[in-house]
């Protein structure tokens, strides 16, 4: 039987009313694992394929056939924006059949969630946090709710996967489903997966089921694609030179930008007018500053203001108003924006992204790309790499083009390989387990300390949690009262551990900043971290304004418009490059082939690149001396081996070699000076590597290196061990030396 003729009546009817002509092949395949098998399900396949309709389909199908006495099914999205939009999408899909779609979240009405409350039925679409609150405030009612859960999809899986988000998702589903006595199979659905099989085996943990990953053979398509390089100061163009083959122009000038713009976001100015277009960045104070600019300049130019903002400091009003806005084919409008439209939230056609700069992993740039390219165009995306020209004497590794190496390494490591970053599922996720540990607390009350231990500690997530480790832990949250033992030996919330759980900001797992929320009179335009003083100028909301009162007490500055430019601030950090973009890296720089979507500034710059890394050394020695005692070292190892490489040094061979001054920019280099010579270095590298190392003993004297949002809450010993054996890649490092050594080539 096939696909279609497994499909409801109603599911058939509406394959027919859209005109589909075949269903597509991750649509086939995705039935015949939900019909045919009782195993979990991983869907991966390109943006815009389908995939949700591949899941739902057959689950609404089976749920027509046998309605399900309770909710039966939960879709866990990741953005409340993206399940507002697939909402809408199921509700349409399911009145037919009369199979209820309820979402949750925080901003869905109670009198939504009464009715719900009533009558469990159906689809819930949740997002983590919502679903956190769920099990911490109606605890008794989940048998009720979740009895008959058949069900839990959980869409973008690939954005759960690096970090504590994606461990409480799972630590939720394994306490929902014990409490309704339940085990319901788990689909997920991505876009770019790293390691399809890496990331089975963790959406099955605790399921006692395996994954099925239906292979989908992607199509061969084209992508429209193009890189260009501009120093922020104006030097020559690399226009005027004859002799360079590059990409020619996708498109002429629609006119000229403001006279002295920045020459970067002056080409975006230019390439925008008269199109719908996403312009990605990868910071929130840049989304600000880039805003902040275009629309200066459109001032300038006597145009309207054509740009839009979106990022996750913004009230929800601020970016509702531009989703909307970009669903509405009529208006060609620009909105430049961090990862919060990287996902499946529906804005309508697109006809380009911008990336400024390069963005940190492959999986973003696949994401962010193929927001573009729907209904037959290609995806097509300009990058944007941006540096400050060189000082004339700057020290080699300055001189180095580090955001265009980056921005190469990511395509070429797609186009060559398929490759996109394995999930990181080896950590030690001690302050996920302060959350759990005081989460189950509050929910159930009183529970003994085996009892507690016994519910927390066998989540899967914590395979890697020792019974030790866990008795420290609560040793240490009783001593600080956030549990408190009462006098029959059992546990319960503390006083402080009330003011940690009573917060709304608890449902959630990732780090958040001490926020002011920014008013002018009656609107809220969002939020920032460190307010200046009064008087002074904030950019926020792609506007400028000058701070008027700030209340402390209640978190809130009051400001008002005015005219000009300057930084925002939100306390962002830069992401994380894994190893295999680091040495893509370092290949771009030692090959001498061209690639066809750069631009002619971009070939200019790599040429020019290139030309000083052969002649320096870079592009085949590690360790480079820049005069005198100063040495440059370049490990080309991602960000987390690049951390403990510097502790290692500092730690283990500091002494020995003599170093001194050290300055590093993760994770591209390091500088420092040094005593001792350049085969004396390596000596004393690959005789440290071969002693045994407690990754602990990387962690710096007196250091409290505090890395998820409640390590603050725990015991030092556990923060260390965490940082040590969860973040530093000690592995990474030592492979990486002992590679060097192996080599068995002085370098010269």
């Amino acid at each position: 039987m096939s696909a279609f003729d497994c499909y409801a009546p109603f599911v058939q009817d509406y394959i027919y009313r859209n005109n589909w002509q075949s269903l597509r092949a991750i649509q086939v395949a995705a039935a015949d694992a939900i019909f045919n098998t009782e195993e979990n399900v991983l869907l991966t396949a390109s943006t815009a394929s389908g995939k949700t309709e591949a899941a739902f389909f057959p689950i609404i199908s089976l749920f027509s056939a046998d309605p399900p006495t309770s909710v039966g099914c939960i879709y866990i999205g990741p953005l409340k924006a993206l399940i507002n939009d697939q909402f809408q999408r199921l509700t349409d899909l399911c009145h037919e059949a009369d199979i209820p779609v309820w979402h949750w979240h925080g901003d869905v009405a109670q009198s939504h969630k009464a009715k719900l409350m009533k009558r469990p039925s159906g689809i819930l679409q949740i997002t983590p946090e919502s679903l956190e609150a769920l099990l911490l405030h109606k605890h008794a009612a989940i048998p009720k709710l979740f009895g008959d859960l058949r069900f839990v999809v959980i869409d973008e899986v690939h954005s759960l996967l690096r970090g504590d988000r994606g461990g409480q998702t799972l630590c939720l589903i394994e306490r929902l489903a014990r409490m309704a006595g339940v085990n319901p199979r788990r689909i997920g659905l991505s876009a770019t997966i790293g390691d399809p099989e890496g990331t089975g085996r963790f959406l099955a943990l605790g399921t006692g089921r395996d994954t099925v990953i239906p292979k989908i053979e992607a199509k061969g398509g084209k992508w429209r694609l193009s890189m260009e390089h501009f120093y922020v100061k104006s030097v020559q163009a690399a226009e005027d030179r004859e002799d360079i083959d590059a990409l020619p122009v996708l498109e002429g000038k629609t006119d000229d930008a403001p006279l002295n713009a920045d020459p970067g976001i002056g080409y975006i100015f230019e390439h925008t007018r008269g199109k719908k277009c996403l312009v990605f960045v990868n910071s929130r104070e840049e989304c600000e500053a880039v805003t902040t600019t275009l629309r200066h300049y459109c001032e300038l130019k006597h145009e309207r203001d054509r740009f839009l903002i979106h990022h996750g400091n913004l009230s929800a009003s601020y970016r509702e108003t531009a989703e909307d806005v970009m669903k509405d084919e009529s208006q060609y409008l620009t909105t430049v924006t961090t990862s919060t439209l990287e996902l499946g939230i529906d804005i309508g056609r697109l006809e380009r992204a911008f990336q400024i700069d390069a963005p940190w992993t492959v999986s973003s740039f696949l994401q962010r790309m193929g927001r573009t390219g729907r209904r037959e165009a290609p995806p097509e995306m300009w990058f944007v790499m941006r540096e400050d020209e060189p000082e004339p004497r700057a020290m080699l590794p300055t001189t180095i083009p580090w955001k265009l190496l980056q921005g190469i390494a990511l395509v070429q490591l797609y186009l060559e390989e398929r490759w996109v970053e394995p999930p990181r599922l080896d950590r030690l996720p001690f302050s996920l387990l302060y959350h759990q540990t005081m989460s189950t607390l509050a929910s159930c009350g009183e529970l003994s300390p085996r009892a507690l231990a016994d519910r927390v500690l066998s989540l899967h997530y914590f395979h890697r949690v020792s019974q030790e480790d866990y008795r420290v832990l609560l040793r240490h949250l009783i001593e600080e009262d956030h549990i408190q033992r009462t006098e029959q030996g059992g546990l319960i919330v503390g006083l402080a551990g009330e003011r940690v759980v009573n917060s709304f900001k608890f449902y959630g797992v990732f780090v958040e900043s001490e926020e002011y929320t920014v008013r002018n009179e009656a609107q809220e335009l969002g939020t920032i971290v460190s307010p200046p003083p009064l008087g002074e100028k904030i950019a926020i909301a792609g506007h400028v304004w000058r701070v008027l009162d700030i209340d402390r007490k209640r978190h809130l500055v009051y400001c008002e418009q005015v005219k000009g430019s300057v930084p925002a601030y939100f306390g962002e950090c830069p992401g994380d490059l894994h190893t295999k973009i680091l040495e893509r890296m370092r290949t771009v720089l030692q090959e001498r082939r061209s690639y066809p979507y750069l631009m002619r500034n971009a070939v200019a710059r790599l040429e020019q690149a290139r030309f000083t890394a052969v002649h320096s050394g870079a592009a085949e020695q590690t360790l480079i001396n820049l005069g005198g005692n100063m040495w440059c070292l370049l490990p080309w190892v991602g960000t987390y081996a690049f951390l403990a490489f510097e502790r290692f040094l500092k730690i283990k061979c500091k002494e020995r070699l003599g170093l001194r001054a050290f300055d590093s920019a993760r994770p591209f280099f390091m500088q420092f000076t040094m005593q001792a010579d350049r085969d004396t270095f390596y000596e004393v590298l690959f005789d440290e590597i071969k002693k045994p190392i407690d990754p602990l003993e990387l962690v710096y004297p007196g250091e409290l290196p505090l890395f998820d949002k409640y390590d603050e809450y725990l015991p030092e010993e556990l923060v260390k061990k965490g940082f040590a054996y969860g973040v530093l890649d000690l592995e990474g490092l030592r492979e990486r030396i002992l590679g060097w050594e192996a080599q068995r080539r002085p370098e010269s």
